[in-house]
């Protein structure tokens, strides 16, 4: 399938309250399911936002079905109820440690891949909580093959790039962005579509944590750099189609990756 209708979850992610955040997002994930979305994707750490002091007491293990427990466990069961591939970043428990893991589950709730950052964003203490993640990931999807991120990886056009030569058409970027870094999300969002060929779909949350504010700005912009779909600073669903033939044409009619030379640069 080449058209894969897409829901952002532009959310407000309150702090320390997964219960309620879970019952939240199951609101819109559902709407999201009525407007025909095949995969929903939510902001980063978006059951939590960033009460990182108290990983231990919110985070569990990856989940790989619905039948398993913890909250990726939930996260598996809601993709499931609704009938959507779904897509966010949780706490993650691992042998002793807690990792900032994006999870994408498919329409039956089976555990479809799953990425943990891997650049800590140190000016919000990611480093002093959490451990990064040691591996890059895409997801084979029934519309084509996807590359995980999250926020600050924004920043690093290395990762991007493996995911597009690995044959990625769409780039998947939960974030908690904040103000007054508007221009940097912004254009960084273009960047990495462009330089790549390829869609950028980023759900960035709104709302205030502690002294942090977060603009939203929620978008996805396509290989031409133009963008789709933008929300504002409140609390939105943001819905659109792509048509993911697009990116090889925009491959063929600009051959970047024909082109590099890696001899040179690596």
């Amino acid at each position: 399938m080449a058209e894969l209708t897409l829901t952002l979850v532009q959310m407000d992610c309150r702090l320390g309250d997964p219960a309620g955040n879970f019952a939240r997002a199951e609101k819109f994930v559902a709407e999201a399911a009525r407007r025909g979305s095949h995969l929903v994707l939510l902001p980063e750490l978006w059951s939590t936002a960033y009460d990182l002091e108290r990983a231990a007491e919110h985070a569990s293990p990856l989940a790989r079905s619905p039948e398993e427990p913890g909250w990726f466990g939930r996260f598996a069961q809601m993709a499931r109820d609704h009938g959507v591939w779904l897509a966010g970043s949780l706490l993650e428990a691992r042998n002793g440690r807690f990792y900032n893991t994006l999870a994408v589950y498919a329409a039956d709730g089976s555990l479809a891949a799953a990425y943990s950052k891997v650049h800590l964003f140190r000016l919000m203490d990611e480093h002093l909580y959490l451990a990064p993640g040691d591996r890059t990931a895409t997801v084979e999807t029934p519309w084509g093959v996807m590359g995980l991120s999250i926020c600050y990886d924004l920043r690093f056009p290395e990762l991007s790039r493996r995911y597009a030569l690995e044959g990625a058409q769409v780039i998947l970027v939960p974030a908690e962005w904040p103000y007054p870094r508007r221009m940097h999300w912004r254009t960084l969002l273009r960047a990495r579509a462009i330089e790549n060929q390829c869609f950028v779909a980023a759900c960035n949350r709104v709302g205030t944590t502690r002294d942090t504010a977060f603009f939203g700005a929620s978008g996805v912009v396509d290989p031409w750099g133009e963008t789709l779909i933008e929300g504002g600073d409140v609390e939105a669903l943001l819905t659109v189609t792509l048509d993911l033939d697009r990116v090889q044409a925009f491959r063929e009619q600009i051959p970047i990756f024909q082109d590099r030379r890696p001899d040179l640069y690596g």
